[in-house]
This record gives C-alpha cells, sequence and structure tokens, in this order.
C-alpha cells in the first residue's frame, strides 16, 4: 500500500471505492508484517469494530473528515481499554480506564485507532532506542533511527503503517523524527491542543501534535484537537491577536552558522531559503539573545519537572511493583531501579540535584528567568518577521547505537528546542535527501497562538516549492 494522505483516502471512502473495515484491514496487515518495530500494541478487534460503525457513517452522509481514517497514537497518551506504556517496563500491564481528550477528539470524528506506536520510554530519547519494547528502525534505512521520541509514529507514517499519528514534543520529539522519517511534524502553540491524558514528561514544555504525510493532513487533525479543555490547567481559553503581515522571513543567524550542521542539510536548507526569497519574501537574519543557551536551559528545567512528574511510579499506584520486598523503602527503590531504563534514571537524578537545596537558587531559577528573557526575544523577533525558518536536526539519521554518549544524543535537539522553551508553534518538512537517501527537515516557527497562520505557509512551502 503506498502512503496515501488522509484527503486521498476520505475520497476514496466517501465514493465507494473502497470500504472502511478493507482499509483498516490492509493497514493492520501491513503493521503485523513491518519490521519497523513501529508499534507497541496494535488494537486488532476494536479497530475493525470502528471501521464498521465508520461505514455506516459513510453510507448515511454523516462522516467526518477523519471517518475510517486508520491512525497511529503515540504510547504516552492514553487510550480507554488500551495498553498505554509510556515505552517503558515499568507501566507493561497498564490499561487506561480514560481516553486522552484528543485520543476522545478523534474518535468523536470518526478516526480509526489502529494502535499504540512505539517511543522512547517516558519521552526521554531522540532515537527510540531508549524503549523498553526495542528499537524501532528508520523505513529509508533500517541501520539508521527513526529519531525520537516519537520514533514510532513517524516511522509507521512514513511506512504506510498508518495514515498519521499523534505524538508529543517536548524539546523537538515530534519535528526531529519527522525530519529523519521524511514526513511532517507539526508542534501547535503551547496550550493549543489538550493535554489531559498525556502521561507527562516536563508539564510546561509538553505538546501534543499530528505526524502526517503533508500539511493538509496536519491542518485536519489540527482543527479535530485543538481548543480549550477544562480538564487541562494549561489549556488556553483565548488567543492574542494576529499580528499583520509583513511578508518577512527570519533566519537565526547562529543556527546556520552552527559547526554541528552537516553540509548537506545546510546545502538543501539554504537553497530552500533562496526558493521562498525568489517567491517574494523578504529574508532577514535574526540575532536573537540567548538561543544559542536553550539547550542549556531545557536541560535544567526538563529534569526537574521529570523528577516531580515521575514520582508517581513507585510500583504501589499502578504498574508493576518490585517482588518479595519487605519494607516501603526497599519497595520503592527496588521498582524503580529495575523497570527504569537508565536515561530515565540519569534525568531524574540530575532533576533530583538542580532542585535540591542549594543548589535550585544556582541553577533552576536562572534558567527560569533565562527562557522568560528567551520567549520575549522571540517575541521581539516576531514583531519584525512572519516566520522563522532553518534546519530541523544538525544531520540527518544517525545508525543505530552511534550516538550512545548521553550529550551527543541531547545535541540532536538543539534547533527545535528554543521553541519548546518559547511556547511557539512549530513545523518540519522534507525537503529532499542527502546523499545516502536519508530525508532532511525544514523547520518553520511561528509567532505565539499563530498556528493556522504558520500551517499555511507550510502549505505554501510544501505545494509551490517543494514539488514544483
Amino acid at each position: 500500500m503506498a502512503r496515501y494522505t488522509l484527503v486521498q483516502l476520505k475520497e476514496e471512502l466517501s465514493s465507494g471505492k473502497i470500504n472502511a473495515r478493507e482499509l483498516i484491514g490492509e493497514y493492520i496487515k501491513r503493521a503485523k508484517q513491518s519490521n519497523l518495530n513501529a508499534y507497541i500494541t496494535l488494537d486488532e478487534e476494536e479497530a475493525l469494530k470502528e471501521a464498521k460503525r465508520a461505514e455506516q457513517l459513510v453510507k448515511t452522509g454523516k462522516a467526518h473528515p477523519l471517518t475510517g481514517i486508520p491512525m497511529g497514537i503515540k504510547d504516552a497518551i492514553s487510550t480507554k481499554g488500551l495498553r498505554t506504556t509510556a515505552g517503558s517496563k515499568i507501566l507493561e500491564n497498564y490499561i487506561p480506564p480514560f481516553d486522552a481528550t484528543v485520543v476522545e477528539k478523534l474518535r468523536n470524528g470518526g478516526a480509526v485507532i489502529v494502535g499504540k506506536n512505539n517511543m522512547d520510554e517516558f519521552a526521554m530519547g531522540s532515537s527510540t532506542e531508549t524503549s523498553g519494547y526495542g528499537p524501532t528502525l528508520n523505513p529509508y534505512n533500517k541501520e539508521c533511527v527513526p529519531g525520537g521520541s516519537s520514533g514510532g509514529s513517524a516511522a509507521a507514517v512514513a511506512a504506510g503503517l498508518c495514515v498519521a499519528s499523534l505524538g508529543s514534543d517536548t524539546g523537538g520529539s515530534i519535528r526531529q523524527p519527522a525530519s529523519f522519517c521524511g514526513v511532517v511534524g507539526f508542534k501547535p502553540t503551547y496550550g493549543r491542543v489538550s493535554r489531559y491524558g498525556l502521561i507527562a514528561m516536563a508539564s510546561s514544555l509538553d505538546q501534543i501534535g499530528p505526524i502526517t504525510n503533508n500539511v493538509a493532513d496536519s491542518k485536519i487533525i489540527f482543527k479535530t484537537i485543538a481548543g480549550y479543555d477544562k480538564k487541562d490547567a494549561t489549556s488556553l481559553k483565548s488567543l492574542p491577536p494576529a499580528g499583520k503581515a509583513k511578508k518577512r522571513v527570519g533566519i537565526i543567524r547562529e543556527h546556520l552558522a552552527s559547526n554541528a550542521l552537516a553540509p548537506s542539510v545546510k546545502k538543501a536548507v539554504k537553497n530552500k531559503i533562496a526558493e521562498i526569497e525568489k517567491a517574494g519574501f523578504e529574508i532577514v537574519e535574526l540575532n536573537i539573545p540567548l538561543v544559542e543557551q536553550s539547550l542549556a536551559i531545557y536541560y535544567i528545567i526538563m529534569p526537574v519537572e521529570v523528577a516531580s512528574n515521575l514520582a508517581r511510579f513507585d510500583g504501589i499506584k499502578y504498574g508493576v511493583s518490585a517482588k518479595e520486598e519487605r519494607t516501603l523503602k526497599q519497595l520503592y527503590t527496588k521498582t524503580r531501579s529495575q523497570f527504569l531504563g537508565n536515561e530515565v534514571q540519569r534525568r531524574i537524578i540530575l532533576g533530583s540535584f538542580v532542585s535540591s537545596a542549594g543548589y535550585f537558587d544556582t541553577y533552576y531559577k536562572k534558567a527560569i528567568v533565562a527562557q522568560n528573557n528567551l520567549r520575549q526575544s522571540f517575541k521581539n523577533a516576531f514583531d519584525k518577521v512572519d516566520f522563522i525558518v532553518g534546519p530541523t536536526t544538525p544531520t540527518t539519521a544517525f545508525k543505530l547505537g552511534e550516538k550512545l554518549d548521553p550529550m551527543e544524543m541531547y545535541l540532536n535537539d538543539i534547533f527545535t528546542v528554543p521553541a519548546n522553551i518559547a511556547g511557539l508553534p512549530a513545523i518540519s518538512l522534507p525537503i529532499g535527501n542527502d546523499e545516502g537517501g536519508l530525508p532532511i527537515g525544514f523547520q518553520v516557527i511561528g509567532a505565539f497562538g499563530e498556528d493556522e497562520k504558520l500551517l499555511d505557509f507550510a502549505q505554501l512551502v510544501e505545494d509551490v516549492y517543494t514539488n514544483k
């Protein structure tokens, strides 16, 4: 089966060329036969039931844009009655009693959930290699990683194992794997999409968004899942007024001058910027104070929230427990050391250290001040330009096991982290391939709350420039 778009399949379902049960059955078959390890759990029985309901909606003319469309869901997003592990062995037997708000909205729109996509454990990683259920492989080269932490979602979409998937993005976890797998990954403005039902990594940075084959599909899914949710205390009730169009596109000087940027990626990005300029947009070089410190800010704030959020996984409330431990302290210690992976433990320890007495003021408070200053720097930048463009990642997909050093792995996020720290919408678009045939991603960042404007521009770049 080819990589169909949501719009294409909707037309075929509506015309009767295919029916929903045949469609879902084919996608489940492909997922079962795939050796990419893109899914942790498939939901064949329920998916076929939903497909049958979708057929009735199509016949009665009550179908929505998503009716009968096969979708994957990152395994950190709660699905009622369907195992949700967050890629961790500590939640191997956890079955949520409720749907996340985004899942509820997708179901109401008629989408059919094929299964739960593989991911880095508790979304901590940039390669899907920290998953407790084995790594996902890149569809373009099975010796390479698909990116992370939403690597299973991106690989499934790229390989035609689902039409679209929901991922979550804390420091680039939608956009980076989208870049590595040659698909579109959209991180909305913080607060535009409810986080209720997302197993939190870092609550002030996490955001759910779609991974799709094109921007048009991302628009449809975003429209479906966006909106205020009283169950999420960080959900936005209103948006600031949109800025006046300037016909200007900014580039961050430090990003294009980075020594970490691979020549093939730099060349492709510069060519894309030249095409945008040729189409009538003025290109403005930006100096954004503190952007080079984004990674340092992120790796102070994020671990503190990780240590807090993961305290609940103690072997008592839910999930698995270490056996034959006599005291409560022994149970906590054994459960967490036995069932949490090395990267998760590393970030919990780092977060506990940073937030401890004597270091909280030295590190965490300073990072929060720097975060606020960086947000203001971006706000000032968007007074001058409509969008900011550049590379999504420093390189294309790397080999499995190549970046075992944590610092090398963290550096994959240097271009994606700033949008999370500032709460801005950002999208990654495929713009070609390197000499080895691996996809290259192009990132577009928009002003706070201007998601629709960003998606419109991204579609323009995709339609007019990418497919010349």
